[in-house]
């Protein structure tokens, strides 16, 4: 396979062509101005765009010439993502005032404008994939799918409950990776699994993906734990210490900061260890690896 090897400038560009993406579909919405307001402000105000980047650098790393064709299932993921977070918010969940150093949606707006607009959000993901007319309809519908099963019942809703399960009781450590596994993962590993499909992946490379996959949204969740228990407000964009405070079950509140931050570590090296299938065409990948797994946000 020749190297396609994306340097970190490059991998910049691939954040703010998700952005250029989400901002060309948002503002060809035709929704009531207060929703559109709302929408334009929970997936605009910032982000890593790490789902998007994802989707872009796996079509990368497998070949895929034309990154145009990655568009829109890349803005599929991200609007899917910002959905997840604004019902995250909610009084009803996890309750959470700041979003991105930003008052929450249901703060900015209202509690239904905040319901409605993560409603009118995930819809839009759906469109997004469907509407690809530059992808044959076969591949847009099993995107679909992927999408689909990785936010409802089966991932993300599904990771929710057992999440909200666990306010009344401790989590054991088996418990909390199946939940962060629907949770959080479930839609990093989709975000692989779109890119794969772009690139027509054979059956081993799929299977070491999914694998990088699911390392990936287990160690962005630890990490995720960690910062809340060590970042100050300002770093997190949002108020620090909010899952200790809520008694919410963690990695740290299970494992303690030392074996939250070891088992970190083993996710890394078992998530780079995903990407040795493809040699040198994978380092754009160990970057985003090594991001996720430092960030201080």
């Amino acid at each position: 396979m020749a190297s396609n090897r994306l340097n970190q400038s490059d991998v910049d560009s691939l954040r703010s062509r998700a952005d250029e993406q989400l901002t060309n579909i948002l503002d060809s919405s035709t929704a009531p101005p207060q929703l559109k307001e709302s929408m334009h402000y929970c997936v605009l105000s910032g982000g890593k765009r790490i789902r998007a980047t994802l989707v872009y650098l796996v079509c990368n790393a497998l070949g895929v010439s034309e990154l145009s064709l990655a568009d829109q299932p890349a803005a599929a993921v991200e609007l899917a993502h910002a959905y997840s977070l604004v019902h995250d918010d909610l009084p009803a969940m996890d309750d959470d005032d700041m979003r991105r150093g930003k008052p929450s949606c249901h703060v900015q707006f209202d509690e239904a404008t905040a319901i409605l607009t993560g409603d009118a959000l995930q819809t839009l993901a759906f469109a997004s994939i469907t509407q690809a007319e530059n992808l044959p309809v076969a591949t847009r519908l099993t995107m679909l799918s992927e999408l689909t099963k990785a936010i409802g019942g089966e991932g993300m809703v599904g990771g929710q409950v057992i999440d909200l399960s666990f306010e009344n009781r401790a989590a054991s450590e088996e418990e909390l990776e199946h939940m962060h596994h629907l949770k959080t993962g479930a839609l990093i590993r989709a975000s692989v699994r779109l890119g794969c499909l772009l690139a027509h992946a054979d059956e081993e490379t799929n299977a070491m993906l999914n694998a990088f996959g699911q390392n990936l949204g287990l160690a962005f969740q630890v990490q995720d734990d960690i910062l809340d228990a060590t970042a100050s407000s300002a770093e997190l964009g949002k108020p620090s210490g909010s899952d200790v405070n809520s008694q919410k079950s963690t990695y740290v509140t299970v494992l303690g900061l030392p074996e939250a931050r070891q088992r970190l570590a083993e996710l890394h090296a078992r998530t780079n260890d995903c990407l040795v299938h493809l040699g040198d065409n994978g380092r754009s990948l160990r970057q985003l690896t090594d991001f996720v797994i430092t960030r201080n946000h």
